[in-house]
């Protein structure tokens, strides 16, 4: 199901966002929302809060109407930010965050009830609101998904009204089959961009079972943006620079599990398949979309001129039955021996 709706922009044009069906939740959500992993300051560099407050107000002002986050994000800092603009505005945003990655207490004590219950109503007061609109287990540990008492605390948290859904960020393939054997669950998000296809083979049973899909990282850490060459550098407090070999968590978190010079090398070789009116960026986060199990795709985004070309993306043509069979092609034949990381 998508829903149409004309948003207009300050310059007056007027610009197309589609919405997409977020599971069994009964919301539309816009099919290109907003990752605010980058609002937290810590991994991606500096981001002061009024720009971060004005790239909010860009991406509600072209339509999106979805905002990703976690409470980990800066030790809270990207709620809070959310918080307060929540305040100032007046229109209908759904807010997902995530939980279980806090350092206090830390793992395993993250995964008991009473632990979730204070994240849960520390992001309740960090945002603002009485109760969250849809919390996600955060990268957690197979095992724990696995023996399925987290997924009990999860309902005994709906059923005291502090939660209206829950989901599950994860990693690999293997998560993503536990949490699909669980019932309630609303969503599921994972890495999935042109350099990472594996999960697409569990997409259509995941909408077959009224569960949405959310794609984070679709622009491979910027890979995908095709700016990058193998001299580029980054902020010491950015993952890119501190995590390129995985050494503070899930090395899939950063390029997608690439080297970052073959994914350097990788991304040049994609440019020549970009078509005309597109740029490189655009043409990644519309080959996610062409996939119709997919319910939002979550870009970062630090500035409202990099939310603008995001949001364009929803007005694109889908890129083509050849087009896809090249690019499946190009993966498997010359990225996917290459992935590191749980996939």
């Amino acid at each position: 199901m998508r829903v149409y709706a004309a948003i207009q922009r300050k310059a007056g044009v007027f610009a197309l966002m589609k919405y997409r069906a977020f599971g069994q939740t009964g919301w539309n959500v816009s099919e290109i929302s907003l990752g605010t992993w980058q609002l937290g300051g810590s991994e991606w560099g500096a981001v002061d809060e009024q720009a971060a407050l004005d790239t909010l107000g860009a991406a509600v002002e072209r339509g999106v109407n979805f905002f990703d986050t976690a409470d980990v994000y800066g030790l809270g800092r990207s709620e809070s930010i959310i918080g307060k603009f929540l305040k100032s505005r007046t229109e209908e945003i759904i807010v997902a965050t995530k939980l279980g990655r806090f350092p206090e207490p830390g793992w395993p004590e993250n995964f008991s009830l009473k632990s979730l219950r204070a994240h849960t109503e520390a992001s309740l007061g960090r945002l603002g609101v009485d109760a969250l609109d849809l919390t996600q287990l955060h990268c957690i540990p197979a095992g724990v998904l696995g023996e399925g008492e987290v997924f009990e605390s999860l309902r005994t948290l709906k059923r005291e009204g502090k939660i209206k859904n829950f989901g599950v960020s994860v990693e690999s393939d293997e998560e993503a089959r536990l949490c699909l054997a669980q019932d309630g669950v609303a969503s599921l998000q994972i890495i999935f961009n042109i350099f990472r296809q594996k999960p697409a083979q569990w997409f259509e049973e995941a909408r077959s079972k009224g569960v949405a899909i959310i794609v984070r990282l679709p622009l491979a850490s910027g890979l995908l943006s095709g700016k990058f060459t193998k001299e580029t550098t980054f902020p010491e407090n950015d993952h890119r620079n501190f995590n390129r070999d995985g050494q503070q968590f899930n090395v899939g978190e950063t390029f997608a599990g690439l080297p970052f010079a073959a994914g350097v090398e990788l991304t040049d070789a994609l440019k020549p398949s970009v078509p005309a009116g597109m740029t490189l960026a655009q043409m990644a986060l519309r080959w996610i979309l062409d996939f119709q199990a997919v319910t939002t795709v979550i870009p970062g985004a630090s500035k409202p001129s990099q939310v603008a070309r995001n949001v364009e993306v929803s007005e694109l043509p889908p890129l083509g039955t050849d087009l896809h069979a090249r690019l499946q092609e190009f993966y498997t034949s010359r990225v996917a021996d290459q992935i590191r990381g749980p996939y």
